[in-house]
């Protein structure tokens, strides 16, 4: 998940001020609506025990209020602002244990929203508890296979014929937790997600999807992995994690979607909480594990990571080259490649690295592309460009000139206030070199016409 929204979560859990006195917890969920939004589930939790009971001739009852505003960061607008009254009747004593659980959606477009919720006593205006937070809505449904995120629940039915209920989607009944505590009272977790354009047929035919839970000390304690094949456009995937095994701890679960062929992964994370008292910690591990398992580099194999870093040279400084030569270990290359591709994240606050999705990308095409004489597509001059600095902005075609050898112009208009790469095909075999540029950096001879000429 993104920071933004690993921040907003951990905001649901964790009260703003230290004194409520009302037992409230939020959490919530992404999910692919189109192409420009996602709809945003957000479930809620209020503990009866903490309402006060209005007691009447005719039942016994509590209420709480919910309210909900979501502002967009950007104009300042209201795009949720409301307020709802959750009632329930108070039957006998054991239900004054229970929570009211309850979820709420919205279709909301692409964009960085701030969110204030509130959860209320209707009968005490003192009992209250406001948590708050941003928001990052990234739509799932483009071009590219992506997943939901991870709905924690208490329970899930499949193939439910109950679709009158808050919590039926895609013949699934999901429960959700939103204190996202499990153990003793909640031995088993179970969660929820959704994967989309799996028919993408940018990468290989299967995936394989990843279930990793890791500790407080980012150790690796449950490790499952099954195969995801490109049948269908979308699916969901449910599991589970028997909670009741595990010493009391945060976790972290991450479900992981990795095409190894393309180099490709994505991922989505939740934090959860378990109480245990009668499982004492054991630590059996001698080493610490990252979370860099969780990524599509913790799946490579050497062969894989040293491919990755030769397509990534054209980006790569001196000093990174020469650091990489030196490293002797698979491990030590995964984390190399996970820290060179985080520098270059170009908006960190999301936890889907696009900048490195779209240089893969870019390589593949080029590979497809460029390709001559036996040569890779990705190690030719045009191939390079195109990696390193996308498609042109124009490309000018002279293949029949009757004085000149077949040449190429490409010209990118926003990059150094227009810049332009000449191409020529000087052997013949459509193998185009570059033979001059006007961006700074690249090669420059202003005599290039003398290579191209067949005079």
């Amino acid at each position: 998940m993104k920071a933004l929204i690993i921040l907003f979560s951990i905001l649901f859990i964790l009260p703003l001020f230290s004194q409520d006195k009302i037992d409230f917890e939020f959490d919530y969920a992404q999910f692919g609506y189109d192409s420009t939004s996602n709809y945003v589930e957000f479930y809620y939790s209020f503990n009866q025990a903490s309402l006060t009971v209005v007691n009447t001739d005719s039942a016994d009852y509590v209420q709480g209020i919910l309210n909900i505003s979501i502002t967009d960061s950007a104009t300042g607008e209201f795009v949720v602002n409301n307020s709802w009254l959750v009632p329930n009747i108070i039957r006998d004593s054991s239900d004054s244990n229970k929570s009211l659980i309850g979820a709420i959606g919205f279709v909301i477009g692409e964009g960085v929203y701030y969110c204030k919720l509130s959860g209320a006593d209707a009968q005490d205006s003192l009992k209250t508890k406001t948590i708050d937070g941003y928001l990052q809505i990234n739509p799932f449904l483009r071009l590219t296979t992506s997943m939901s995120d991870l709905q924690l629940a208490s329970n899930i039915i499949p193939q439910s014929t109950n679709e009158s209920s808050i919590f039926y989607k895609n013949t699934y009944e999901v429960t959700p937790k939103p204190t996202a505590i499990f153990g003793e009272n909640q031995p088993v977790l179970f969660y929820y997600t959704e994967l989309y354009n799996l028919m993408d047929e940018s990468g290989s035919n299967n995936l394989r999807l990843d279930q990793l839970v890791f500790n407080s000390r980012d150790q690796l304690i449950i490790s499952k992995s099954k195969q995801i094949d490109r049948k269908v456009d979308s699916r969901v995937e449910v599991g589970s994690v028997h909670a009741y095994k595990l010493p009391t701890d945060t976790y972290t679960l991450v479900c992981t979607l990795i095409d190894s062929a393309a180099n490709q992964g994505v991922s989505s994370s939740k934090k959860f909480f378990v109480y245990n008292p009668d499982i004492a910690y054991v630590d059996t591990f001698t080493q610490k594990t990252s979370t860099i398992l969780s990524t599509a580099f913790g799946v490579m194999s050497e062969e894989e990571l040293d491919d990755l870093f030769s397509k990534s040279k054209y980006i790569a400084l001196e000093s990174e080259k020469e650091q990489y030569e030196l490293l002797a270990t698979e491990d030590g290359k995964k984390e190399f490649m996970f820290n060179f591709w985080e520098t270059r994240n170009n908006d960190p606050l999301i936890a889907k690295n696009y900048s490195y999705l779209a240089y893969i990308k870019r390589v593949k095409e080029s590979t497809d592309k460029y390709k001559s004489m036996g040569k890779e597509g990705w190690k030719t001059d045009r191939g390079r460009i195109y990696i390193m600095y996308g498609e042109p902005s124009e490309i000018e075609r002279y293949p029949n000139q009757i004085q000149t050898r077949p040449y190429e112009i490409w010209s990118y208009y926003d990059i150094e206030g227009g810049v332009r790469f000449i191409f020529g095909d000087i052997t013949g075999f459509a193998d185009y070199q570059l033979l001059h540029s006007t961006k700074r950096g690249e090669l420059r001879d202003q005599y290039w016409e003398r290579r191209i000429s067949v005079r």
